[in-house]
Order: C-alpha cells, then structure tokens, then sequence
C-alpha cells in the first residue's frame, strides 16, 4: 500500500488544512445559521454534535476520500468476517463475536465461534446467579458477599469501569472489588475489611502464568487458607477466567468453574467476554445481555451505514484531522455522568495501546503522527482542575463531551447543573470571549488581557437519553471502532501491542538481583539503583 502521505486526499487536506486554519467558529457560525443541524447525527440512541469543529464543507468529503483511499470498506469487512487483520500474531480479530446474536453464523478456520461464546455466556450466567441468590455458598457455607476481580490490563479496566459505569443497577449486598497493581498494597486495601469464608476470587488470566494478576492471586490464595486453613476451600473461593486447565486445576481450582475465551480476543477488547464475569455478577445476567445488545447494535450501525452517516467513522476522521493536520497531540474525554468516572482510564488502554505505533503493517517507520494522549475526567469536577489548560493553555486539545438527558439520581436542580455546565463549556471553548466583551463588564484594562478566551478551540458532544447498560456497549463500541478506523489510516495493527513487552522481561531479570549479591551488568543508573535499593531494603 501507498504510504499514507503520498495518497491524493492527504495532499489535497494538507492545502485545505492550510486555508482552515485562519477560519474562527464565531464566523463560519455567523456565516451559516444552519451549521449545527448539518454538522449532526443520530444513530443508536446516541446523538453527536460535531459542528462546533474547525471544520468547512470541504472538509469531510476530503476525510472521507481519505477513508476510501485507505480501503476501509474492504478492511471493516475483513475484521466482521473473522479474517486474521492482526497481522504481527496472526490472529483474526473477533471482539464482534462476543455480542453476536445466537443465530448468527461467524466461520473463523472451519468453526462457527458463535455457538461457543453462547456456552460460555450461558454457563456465566447460570454461576452469576447462582452467586447473587446466595446459593453459592463457601467453604464454611457462609453465603458470597464480597466478590474480588483479580486482573490487570483488560482483564481489570473494562470490568471496573463496566461495574462503576452500572453501579445503578448493581445488586447493593454483593460488595465488588477488584485487584490489579502488583503492588502489595492494592491487594491488602481491597482485603483488609474482609472475611474470607464470605469473599469469591475471580482470577482472569488467560494463560494464568500473567506475572502481576498470579502474584495477587498466589496472595489471595494465602490469605483464604490462613483464615480457613484447608486446602479445599480454595475451590469454594476462585473461579478462573483461562484457558489454561492444567494450571488453574494446580492452584486448586475446579475446572467447571473456568470460564475460558479464545485468541481472536485482544485484552482490551475482552470486557464483554468471560472477563465480564464480575460485572454479571453485579448487574445480573439480563443487564449484561442488554450490554451485549447495546455492543452489537453499534457493530451493525458500523458495518452497514455509510461512512458520511457512520458514527465512528466520523469521530476517527475527526481526530485524523487534528491529529495529522494541526498538530493536536492529545484528546480529552469529559463525562458529564459520575458513573462515567473510570471512562477515560479504559479508553487509555483502548486508544494508546493499540495506536502508539511506530511501524507500519508493512514493517517501514511512519512519517505521520499516530495515537494521540487520551485523558479525561468526569465533570464538573475537570472544570476545576484542568480545564483552564484547554481553555486558555497554548496547546489544542480536541475535546469529546458527553452527556445524558435524565439523571439515574434526580436531586432537585442537580443534574440541570450538570447539563448547563457541559454545555456551558462547549460553547465557551468554540466561542470563547473577546477583550470587547471583557472590557464591556468594566474590566480595568491591564486586566483584560487575562480575560480574554481565545476560543476556537474544538469539541465533540455526544447526548443520549440516559446512561443504561445497552447505552454503555453502545458508546464502548462506538470508541473501539473510532480506534480501528484510525488505526487503518494510520496503516498501524491495532491489535498487537509489542510495546508492553521490553519491560516485563527486562523486570523478570532485575527481580532476582534486587535479593542477591548477583554481579550487575545493566546500565550505570540501573546498576545505581539497585545497589541502592540492595543497601536500604531492609532498614
């Protein structure tokens, strides 16, 4: 394939990137009173505003063109029908799979994988309810209250921010928690107010052999057995989330309770696989359906609409545009919804390991930006902490807002705030506010300077109705596609992710030297620091 430069439609944005540029959304605003119904769409329940971009008519076909050069059709087609587009592993990328309807039919080496991912579903949902009635019960049969996820990764930050997204419709006596950070401290703090003969472990590791999510759950397994002291309450207490039998039976876990998933699902595309299992036990097994529901519906919306009509298609050109073209270097994502507090943190992992890529497809170093930074927090909360930033900093942050018409939780005037506020900040940021309008509300002169807001700086905002489980799969598949189409155009595998690996071996190694008198042959600061920390870890 062309390297993505020499295509006609990224020279042709170049030119037009140039004469955008000058252009301010107060005037292309005032020149076209119909820009916000034009700049709009609406698919699945969910509304994007996308007007309030540094965008002209020229623009998306210009985009699109560029989707088209980048023969997006033919790819979004091979990743749907199971074709192995992780390229560097050889695998094919089904995350679509996992939400299939029963009666649909995906063929991936001879095997049509829907039937198994409904097994596996099914048999989720007749533990999760047997944990929430309390007829599971353990080893001392004491009834499940407490339920700990160990995991790292996407095998913790889909289901956290699944759980804390769905907390509203979570069942109030289980008490979920999740361990991911090897650091001893996580474990003890979500432990330390616990009883084991009431405490389920889920530990999701698909080899079971993950260095972090084993550590933790080696020390889970301790602490159960100091509490209850036999060695066969452990299968009373963990389920695994695997595919290595051997290895879940060695650590005492009965294998009808492993919950397995398959290779053609990456990590951070698995929160709706087995790895969910800690969110069905919280929302129920028709909630998590509803999820999956919710996921598929944005599958189809993607497959089949045309990419001028195709929500994550535009909001991927969208940040092509800034990405490539103005030399935005981060996206930040504003939940205006507290359930939404973990959103941003999932799509880290979602965006930035599967776009931060130096190499292409072809193996050639790239010439052109790739992923930018994703940060986020929910507001209004962002409002006083970084906002300021984005307002009035010398950087260009594409902002991606969203919001619900109705609150899980009417207070009064609550949740109008709220919304005024969302809006409030969009407004101000395309807007902003110049130093007339600060001179008009008698401001001294040598203070107008520090007043005034630039504006022009752009945002997306995304509206649904209110935030259901079938509207989270929605807005989850809507930023994993988002991903994939940039990944295309960026001529990136968004599916492997080498980058994580240097540092896990270079750890294994350093590990056993930080104990021992071992001759040290890394480099001088390496060398420093552990020499230090050998002298003082015991003071």
């Amino acid at each position: 394939m062309e390297p993505l430069t020499s295509l006609p439609a990224w020279q042709a944005l170049e030119s037009h990137a140039a004469q955008v540029k000058p252009l301010h959304l107060r005037d292309l605003f005032a020149a076209d009173p119909g820009r916000a119904d034009r700049f709009s769409l609406e698919a699945e329940g969910l509304f994007l505003d996308y007007s309030k971009n540094r965008i002209t008519e020229e623009t998306l076909p210009l985009m699109l063109q560029l989707a088209e050069e980048s023969e997006l059709r033919g790819k979004i087609d091979a990743m749907f029908r199971g074709d192995r587009i992780n390229i560097t592993e050889n695998r094919s990328v089904l995350h679509t799979a996992l939400r299939a309807p029963r009666d649909r039919k995906i063929v991936v080496d001879g095997m049509d994988v829907v039937p198994p991912v409904h097994q596996v579903l099914d048999r989720m949902s007749e533990f999760a309810n047997r944990v929430r009635s309390g007829e599971w019960l353990g080893f001392t049969g004491k009834k499940i209250r407490n339920v700990v996820n160990i995991g790292i990764g996407g095998s913790d930050l889909g289901p956290v921010m699944a759980f804390e997204a769905l907390r509203h419709y979570s069942q109030r006596d289980l008490n979920i928690r999740f361990v991911s950070n090897v650091d001893g401290t996580d474990f003890a703090e979500a432990t330390h107010d616990l009883q084991a003969d009431e405490t389920l472990f889920i530990v999701s590791s698909k080899t079971f052999t993950t260095l972090e999510t084993m550590t933790n759950a080696k020390s889970a397994r301790a602490w159960v057995l100091a509490q209850l002291g036999d060695e066969r309450a452990v299968a009373s207490h963990f389920v695994a989330v695997s595919t290595n039998a051997e290895k879940v039976t060695a650590f005492g876990i009965d294998t009808a309770n492993m919950f397995g998933f398959w290779d053609w699902v990456g990590g951070r595309y698995s929160m709706d696989s087995a790895i969910g299992l800690s969110s069905m036990i919280a929302i129920g097994p028709d909630n998590f359906r509803a999820l999956l529901a919710g996921f598929h519906a944005m599958d189809e919306h993607f497959r089949t609409a045309p990419f001028a009509e195709n929500l994550p298609v535009l909001m991927a050109l969208l940040t092509v545009w800034y990405n490539n073209f103005f030399g935005a270097q981060s996206i930040a994502v504003l939940p205006y919804d507290q359930y939404l507090k973990r959103f941003p943190a999932y799509l880290q992992q979602l965006t930035m390991e599967s776009n931060g890529k130096y190499i292409t497809m072809a193996g050639e170093r790239v010439s052109w930006e790739t992923s930018p930074i994703y940060w986020g927090e929910p507001g209004t909360n962002g409002q006083h902490s970084f906002y300021q930033l984005i307002h009035q900093g010398t950087k260009l942050i594409l902002c991606d807002f969203i919001g619900f018409v109705n609150s899980l939780n009417p207070h009064g005037p609550h949740h109008d705030i709220l919304t005024a506020n969302l809006f409030a900040q969009a407004e101000a940021l395309a807007f902003g506010k110049t130093a007339d309008e600060v001179r008009a509300d008698n401001n001294p002169e040598w203070l107008v300077p520090h007043k005034v807001f630039e504006g022009n700086r752009p945002s997306n905002m995304l509206l649904a109705d209110r935030l259901t489980p079938e509207i989270l799969g929605k807005l989850i598949a809507l930023y994993e596609h988002n991903v994939f189409v940039q990944g295309i155009i960026w001529q990136v595998d968004s599916f492997d992710q080498w980058g994580v690996e240097l540092g896990k071996v270079l750890a294994v190694r350093i590990q056993p030297e930080l104990t021992t008198d071992a001759e040290l042959k890394h480099d001088s600061s390496t060398n420093a620091l552990i020499r230090r920390y050998r002298q003082r870890r015991n003071l």
